[in-house]
């Protein structure tokens, strides 16, 4: 079957060269990647296709995540009007992959002339780059493999992303916090370099690795905890906890405790008791948090607005949540760069009285310093914005997005160059980073004058995020640097419906870019692709 053939799947037309599904006087655009996968499927019709072969199918040589799949997978069962439940088009296979069950047939291609389908060509130029290689291709992300920066006799421990069970995707948030706390915790321990996993897969270089699950069912908790040598596979620990949910902390702290006591080495009595170290008190005041905190990643100016009233909720039940009182301050960051306020720098300030508010009530926790550099970035200090996340890294030296944030910053002064050498350790730490780190990575290749790596990673960005303002700019800016023009141009019109009346040069009076070179590059990309 060719795949750039339009097809007839169930009552719908779909056309891979436009991106469009049709039926009736019904016309409805999807991603490009959501038509990629829908294209993989139709050409297996009837038949389950595993997420690692649509994976590597549609995202070739490059690392994506499981989430980019389910998010394409989402976006078609939308567009198709498909109910998960009771599917007529896509059907779950559990625990392997998805299976296309419509009926599936040819129909003449259409005569006018199509969109470039660069997406094909750059599959082959994938590919061919790969076999010409011998496979070492490094993912589309970097040139040269990362050095190491930890002691080579370091225990290297991952902890895979927790598992939610029976309670349904409302309670992944809870899951993600509880592995993500615990990846704080071990990494305050000496002697480990925590290494952050990869979808439900186990980085190399990783010699332990810690999987789990978490169950909760009103106000009852039950967490399954495993350690894995991966070196032979061999599960040596495995241990539940179950309590009611007030004793979360508890568990936690058990959980953090045993586990340092089963991996080789010691542990002082300063080390014991910043494990029994809490956040908060208040288990409710922990759940807000995170669920806010997934809310706040997804980078929308709606879903800020939410992630700041869950923060505010936070913190009516604990006002010394200092972890609350960082991420509240960030929301405000975020909406000076929305431009949703009236008063423009009023956010900013408001900002910064939190995130300092954070640092009072608790100095020691590297996300507070974090957020101190966040904010000092929104506001264009970029020299102290440096020197707070050099103290988040000291205070846990496996913070991956302290590195990627710095690496974000010398892209604002010019120094692009520096950004990618941060990026490796970065994306080395946490090859799961999520849109921002592919972002950051597309942004310093373009002013670095690489478009074709500014544009696997921009691509990697988008598929994670597709609704992410600045990364469809910096598309549209990269497909125009290529010569792309229709392509660029079809992203700028995708920008002015997400955000009618869009003026690059009033979004760049809040953008912390401050070197007026690459800032001049990028609004004459913009300019090239319509905007």
């Amino acid at each position: 079957m060719d795949m750039r053939t339009r097809l007839r799947i169930g009552e719908w037309s779909a056309d891979p060269t436009t991106n469009e599904l049709g039926r009736a006087n019904e016309t409805v655009r999807v991603e490009p990647k959501a038509m990629e996968v829908l294209m993989a499927l139709a050409a297996r019709a009837g038949q389950a296709v595993t997420r690692e072969e649509l994976l590597a199918t549609v995202w070739p040589g490059v690392v994506v995540g499981d989430e980019a799949l389910t998010q394409s997978i989402i976006k078609l069962r939308r567009a198709l009007g498909d109910n998960p439940r009771s599917p007529r088009y896509i059907e779950t296979i559990s625990k392997r992959g998805y299976r296309l069950i419509a009926l599936v047939g040819g129909e003449p291609a259409p005569l006018s002339v199509a969109r470039p389908v660069w997406r094909w060509a750059l599959v082959a130029a994938l590919v061919a780059a790969i076999a010409s290689t011998g496979g070492y291709f490094l993912q589309g992300l970097e040139r040269s493999p990362p050095r190491a920066v930890e002691a080579p006799d370091a225990l290297t421990v991952t902890v895979l992303p927790f598992e939610t069970v029976g309670a349904g995707s409302e309670q992944d948030y809870l899951a993600r916090g509880i592995g993500s706390d615990l990846m704080t915790d071990l990494s305050r321990l000496s002697g480990l370099r925590l290494i952050s996993a990869s979808g439900s897969r186990a980085p190399k270089g990783a010699r332990y690795v810690v999987s789990g699950s978490v169950q909760r069912e009103a106000q009852n908790l039950r967490i399954n905890v495993r350690l894995t040598d991966a070196r032979n596979g061999e599960q040596f620990w495995t241990q539940r906890f179950e309590r009611p949910f007030g004793d979360l902390f508890v568990i936690q702290n058990e959980i953090s405790r045993s586990l340092a006591e089963q991996l080789p080495g010691k542990i002082t009595e300063v080390e014991r008791r910043r494990l029994a170290k809490r956040y908060t008190f208040s288990p409710q005041a922990y759940d807000y948090f995170l669920r806010g905190r997934a809310l706040f990643l997804v980078r929308r100016s709606r879903d800020n607005e939410e992630a700041r009233a869950l923060f505010g909720k936070a913190l009516e039940l604990d006002p010394k949540f200092a972890r609350a009182y960082a991420a509240l301050a960030m929301t405000y960051a975020m909406e000076y760069r929305y431009q949703t306020s009236p008063e423009a720098s009023a956010p900013l300030k408001r900002a910064m009285e939190l995130a300092e508010t954070a640092r009072q009530i608790d100095s020691a926790i590297p996300e507070v310093h974090w957020a101190l550099g966040f904010v000092q970035t929104q506001s264009r200090h970029h020299d102290e914005a440096l020197r707070h996340l050099q103290q988040a890294i000291d205070l846990n030296p496996s913070y991956a997005d302290a590195y990627a944030l710095m690496g974000g910053i010398h892209t604002y002064v010019g120094q692009a160059a520096k950004t990618i050498a941060l990026l490796r350790t970065a994306l080395r730490l946490n090859p799961d980073g999520g849109h921002l780190y592919y972002l950051i990575l597309g942004r310093a290749y373009l002013f670095e004058n690489d478009v074709e790596q500014a544009l696997i990673n921009l691509r990697q960005a988008h598929a994670r995020n597709p609704e992410n303002l600045e990364t469809r700019l910096f598309l549209a800016a990269a497909l125009a640097a290529r010569g792309e023009r229709g392509e660029a141009e079809w992203e700028a019109e995708q920008i002015r419906t997400q955000e009618p009346g869009f003026s690059p040069r009033a979004w760049m009076d809040t953008y912390p870019l401050a070197s007026a070179r690459h800032q001049q590059k990028l609004l004459d990309f913009l300019a090239t692709a319509g905007l």
